[in-house]
C-alpha cells in the first residue's frame, strides 16, 4: 500500500511525545485521535479509488478531518 499522508505524527512532528501522552491520559483526546486516524485512512482509500466516492463525499470527509485536526491542535497548544 502506498504512503498515507496526513498522519498525526507527520502533521505535528514536534508534538509526538505530547500526542502519545495525551492518548494515554485523556480519553477525549484518544477518541478524537483515533477518529482522525480512521477518517484519514478512509480518505486515502477514497483518493486512491480503492473506495471510489463522489467529489462531495470526499470533500465532506476532508472537512471533517480538518475539524478534527483543529481540535487536536487545540490540545497541543
Amino acid at each position: 500500500m502506498s504512503h498515507v499522508a496526513h498522519e498525526l505524527h507527520e502533521e505535528f512532528p514536534e508534538k509526538a511525545e505530547a500526542i502519545h501522552a495525551l492518548k494515554a491520559g485523556n480519553a477525549h483526546f484518544a477518541r478524537i485521535a483515533e477518529e482522525y486516524h480512521t477518517l484519514n485512512r478512509s480518505i486515502h482509500r477514497m483518493e486512491t479509488n480503492v473506495e471510489p466516492v463522489d467529489d462531495a463525499t470526499l470533500e465532506d470527509a476532508k472537512k471533517k478531518r480538518l475539524a478534527l485536526k483543529d481540535e487536536i491542535a487545540g490540545f497541543l497548544g
